[in-house]
């Protein structure tokens, strides 16, 4: 039994972290970007470490605050980059369509994020983007990527941070996603930890 003003409140606002992984230069600062701000630039430095936006917003009339991670894609910072997942919410996972080699990398990023996720969870909340349909030198195509991603049961969006296509419908994917699974840790935390049984009633004194 969840006893009355502990069930989770739908009005009160929920802070989430998601995080955006990837190879070096598939985009993930311009699609932060581009969803937070609406903005996109042609040159991005590249990201060192990880740098962080958040957006407010509300989804299935809960308030949600994200905060959203960027993180460096390259080689020699995924050990530091790694440090990053902890009490992460969600995983974006983003990929170039024009780079056939970030998209190959896909796999290494998942196994990586869940194995340092703690409890390492196979459905932990999760989405796919291809990212820069907008250029027409495409490596990768939609029905294989859209193949892996099934086989891992894992939404797939195929994205122009540029153009801003279905950016803002990933990340509220994912969003949504994230708030059921905290939803759901939620209620079976107070479940689990107020369980009113007969045997908790307290013995009657004898003096």
């Amino acid at each position: 039994l969840v006893p009355q003003g502990l069930s989770m409140d739908a009005s009160k606002k929920v802070d989430l972290k998601i995080i955006i992984i990837g190879a070096l230069g598939v985009g993930k600062t311009s699609l932060l970007h581009q969803y937070v701000h609406k903005t996109f630039y042609e040159d991005y430095r590249t990201t060192l470490g990880a740098s962080i936006l958040t957006k407010v917003l509300a989804v299935d009339n809960t308030p949600l605050k994200l905060q959203i991670w960027d993180t460096g894609g390259q080689e020699r910072f995924r050990s530091m980059v790694s440090t990053f997942y902890k009490g992460s919410d969600g995983c974006m996972l983003a990929f170039d369509v024009t780079d056939r080699e970030s998209f190959e990398a896909l796999d290494n990023w998942r196994d990586d994020f869940l194995e340092k996720v703690i409890p390492r969870e196979q459905d932990f909340p999760m989405v796919v983007l291809g990212n820069k349909i907008d250029l027409c030198d495409r490596q990768v195509p939609k029905e294989t990527a859209s193949a892996w991603c099934k086989e891992k049961d894992i939404p797939y969006f195929e994205v122009s941070a540029k153009n801003n296509i279905n950016v803002a419908e990933a990340f509220e994917t994912l969003a949504k996603q994230a708030l059921t699974t905290y939803k759901g840790i939620f209620e079976s935390y107070l479940t689990d930890s107020i369980k009113l049984t007969p045997y908790d009633k307290p013995k009657k004194s004898c003096c």
